[in-house]
């Protein structure tokens, strides 16, 4: 007589973040995966910077990544759930909470992957954990989102004791229909990133493996009251209209970091 058992929900969970390899332009790790999350609602407004204003921002060892020359700086709100370490429980308080980063493209070696200049999040054990395990610059933040009809209200407030002050007020909503960016577009440079990479304090560059399917993209509106998320790196961000694109969930695993 056999007997059969029923997975866990953590091990169901687990299953159904195996990585996907779609859209990556080398093999993802070997070894296996250390973080699992859903990435919700996301703005992805990008806009047009000189590269030597981004370069002289970024840690001896990472170059500047241009599409046809041109650099580019993003500012991505979303929320996320289902954030957990491998074989661990989602809890309610630390697998859910809204975030919002200010990123550009970089690479190294070959691979293309995002800088972070800041990530802004509201909850605090989080942000110390990032900061401590993957020398991310998360900060703290109060963010309000909620979503009225095809709208999405997006408002965060930096709060971080001694980091600058930054904040984004916006509204957003999707358009058009939903498509996949095709390699060699603009929508594929900005959004189809595997990588990241982090410097620690004595500025030793550490990459950090992701992946998810291709992102299923749709055209967006953002009307945007205030955006102050990259005054302190000299870089404008209101005399223009972002390019503005929309994604609505995907599952995503993180590799932990590895020494550049």
């Amino acid at each position: 007589m056999s007997i059969q058992t029923r997975p866990s929900q953590t091990q169901r969970t687990i299953e159904a973040h195996k990585p996907a390899s779609f859209g990556r332009t080398w093999p993802s790790p070997k070894r296996s995966w250390f973080m699992r999350m859903n990435w919700h609602d996301l703005l992805f407004m990008h806009w047009p910077v000189a590269v030597e204003k981004i370069a002289q921002h970024l840690p001896k060892g990472l170059e500047v990544d241009t599409f046809k020359g041109q650099a580019w700086i993003g500012v991505v709100p979303f929320w996320m759930s289902g954030v957990a370490v491998r074989w661990t429980p989602n809890l309610p308080y630390l697998s859910r909470f809204p975030e919002l980063n200010v990123r550009t493209y970089v690479t190294v070696d070959g691979k293309p992957g995002v800088w972070f200049f800041s990530l802004d999040a509201t909850n605090p054990i989080a942000v110390r954990g990032a900061r401590f395990l993957f020398n991310l610059p998360y900060m703290d933040a109060k963010i309000k989102t909620h979503r009225q009809s095809d709208w999405i209200h997006y408002s965060s407030k930096r709060t971080h004791r001694n980091e600058p002050a930054a904040r984004l007020e916006c509204e957003y909503r999707p358009l058009g229909a939903t498509f996949e960016a095709s390699p060699e577009t603009l929508e594929h440079f900005l959004t189809a990133r595997y990588c990241m990479y982090m410097a620690d304090r004595n500025a030793n560059l550490f990459r950090g493996e992701i992946d998810h399917s291709p992102w299923q993209l749709r055209e967006a509106q953002a009307i945007v009251h205030r955006n102050t998320m990259a005054d302190n790196l000299g870089i404008d961000l209101i005399s223009s209209e972002p390019l503005c694109h929309f994604a609505s969930k995907t599952k995503v695993v993180a590799w932990g970091k590895e020494r550049v």
